[in-house]
């Protein structure tokens, strides 16, 4: 899988993961998408399709690298497709 499927692909599951905004936005936390057992074996590295996917304003968060345990809490936005 290429880094373009791959993020489809971590869109859909956000999508599915995650809860709709009034703006047409997704939010999910870190820990969810990171304990989810299809995510996890979808996504060989999560962490790395995550950072590739805000490189490419297809998701936000804060910060630059995404750890297990100590950013359980962060909030991933799927930003709302134009």
């Amino acid at each position: 899988m290429n880094v373009e499927e791959e993020v489809q692909r971590l869109r859909e599951e956000i999508k599915k993961l995650g809860q709709v905004q009034t703006d047409g936005s997704y939010k999910v936390t870190f820990g969810t998408l990171f304990n989810d057992d299809q995510c996890a074996n979808i996504f060989e590295a999560l962490v790395g399709t995550l950072r590739a996917a805000k490189k490419r304003k297809v998701v936000s968060y804060d910060g630059e690298l995404l750890l297990q345990g100590v950013h359980d809490n962060v909030v991933i936005t799927l930003n709302p497709t134009p």
